[in-house]
């Protein structure tokens, strides 16, 4: 890979996201990343074009690929088919890969909002007064509804989840670069998700979410693990993003940026020279 490498970096720089600007997010690292690597920025509509003139694509704030799956899976079986690198790597096995993880979770005990998606199943999760329903390929709340017990009945199944509706304090993030931790944030207000504060993370905050991490067995990337406090002051997992996780850096100290931009180089680099060792 002679000289410096050649990153195009996936974004919709005019993606409309409730409460956060993707834009701003992106136009800034990209400038920081310009310092360690040749820097292109595409729709995600034209990644697939493109990709072959670059050493590795990176994609960010691309929004909900929901709105162009028929593209996206395109893109991923000709990156696949030539061997293209691809950050995240596309085996991740969380939202990149849709909710299922979230019934495999719950199936194996992991603390995780209990999730379903057979009506046989439905005895399994606490009887509360509504649920929270979304289609398995959901994504930035597309699709999803609240629903009384007495109307899961006559639900559509295959492709819906179906989980008990948390009474909880607050919703918290974790974000991470590879396996390290970054910084978190959290929502005080449950009505406001993306009103967002600085938080502290406890030890046990950190073992509940490196348990995520650790499952999802990532190599390289970026991770946001998504959680909600309950009432008795348990965290459970609401999502773990995994294919191109909003982060929020708008939000966080000149420092804890700084620290992420460097983590973030550091991992492509990593993860530029281990895809070429294995090649």
């Amino acid at each position: 890979m002679p000289g410096r490498p050649r990153i195009l970096f996936v974004t919709d720089l005019a993606y409309q996201a409730r409460g956060r600007r993707y834009c701003d997010e992106d136009i800034f690292l990209a400038s920081r990343l310009r310092s360690d690597f040749d820097i292109a920025l595409c729709h995600p509509l034209d990644a697939a074009a493109l990709m072959d003139a670059f050493d590795a694509v990176v994609i960010r704030n691309s929004g909900p690929v929901l709105h162009y799956q028929r593209e996206y899976d395109a893109f991923r079986d000709r990156a696949a088919a030539r061997g293209i690198r691809v950050y995240n790597p596309l085996n991740g096995r969380a939202d990149m890969a849709g909710k299922q993880y979230l019934l495999d979770l719950t199936a194996a005990g992991y603390p995780v909002i209990p999730t379903v998606d057979r009506p046989e199943d439905l005895r399994l999760l606490p009887e509360t007064d509504q649920y929270v329903v979304k289609p398995k390929a959901g994504a930035d709340s597309i699709g999803l509804a609240f629903v009384p017990r007495d109307e899961l009945g006559g639900l559509t199944y295959g492709d819906t989840l179906v989980q008990p509706r948390i009474d909880f304090r607050y919703e918290v993030s974790f974000y991470y670069v590879d396996d390290a931790f970054q910084y978190a944030l959290h929502a005080p207000d449950p009505e406001r998700r993306w009103v967002l504060e600085p938080y502290e993370p406890t030890e046990a905050d950190l073992r509940f979410a490196r348990l995520f991490i650790d499952w999802n067995t990532l190599d390289h990337g970026i991770q946001r693990v998504d959680a909600c406090r309950t009432r008795e002051g348990d965290l459970l997992l609401v999502e773990l993003e995994d294919l191109n996780p909003y982060l929020s850096l708008d939000l966080v100290d000149g420092p804890a940026r700084d620290a992420f931009v460097a983590g973030m180089t550091a991992s492509l680099q990593r993860f530029l020279h281990d895809s070429t060792r294995a090649t």
